[in-house]
């Protein structure tokens, strides 16, 4: 009888420890997670009170200049963009301009920390924040006619904060147009 009930008692012990272990696991993932919301929250607040807002603005492809300095990327046409040296040229997608825009829509606010500052025109805006330090990026992108069920777009990309941005919106914006060229051809068959 005692010996049953010893086992009883270490069976309840080991359960409420399971429910403790479960409990101080929750608490900890939810205290990580709020610490790291704030930290974002923080940094976003402090780069705005620095460098006043993430928001670059407008681009007129036309009359583009490119910075001096390495932390922007474009891919564009030569005749979309004449006074300014792309990273790559643009390609011409088998969709019509209306449906490209849609398609790029998708591909851009499917990216992790992204979200739309402007729809205007002609233009989107984007805001791309960087994952752990938070460092805002803002992306313009314009689509253009080709012709019947033919289009391509522009896209430039530039870093707020910062001299060099190590080719990250190179690589961002190259990603993106490989995304878009896959749903257009998925979209054109």
């Amino acid at each position: 009888m005692l010996l049953s009930w010893a086992v009883k008692r270490t069976v309840e012990n080991r359960r409420n420890m399971r429910k403790k272990a479960v409990a101080i696991g929750l608490v900890s993932v939810g205290l990580g997670y709020g610490l790291w919301r704030g930290w974002e929250t923080g940094l976003e607040r402090t780069w705005q009170g620095l460098f006043g807002s993430p928001d670059l603005g407008p681009v007129e492809f036309a009359t583009l200049k490119r910075r001096s300095t390495p932390n922007d990327a474009l891919i564009c046409s030569a005749d979309i963009c004449p006074q300014a040296q792309p990273d790559a040229e643009s390609p011409v997608f088998p969709v019509p301009k209306d449906r490209l825009r849609g398609i790029v829509s998708d591909v851009v606010l499917a990216e992790p920390g992204t979200r739309l500052l402007d729809r205007g025109q002609e233009q989107d805006r984007y805001l791309v924040r960087t994952r752990l330090m938070r460092y805002p990026d803002t992306v313009v992108v314009q689509v253009f006619d080709r012709g019947q069920d033919a289009s391509t777009l522009a896209l430039y990309s530039r870093s707020q904060i910062g001299r060099s941005d190590f080719g990250v919106n190179r690589r961002r914006i190259e990603r993106w147009v490989a995304r878009i060229g896959a749903l257009a051809a998925r979209q054109q068959s």
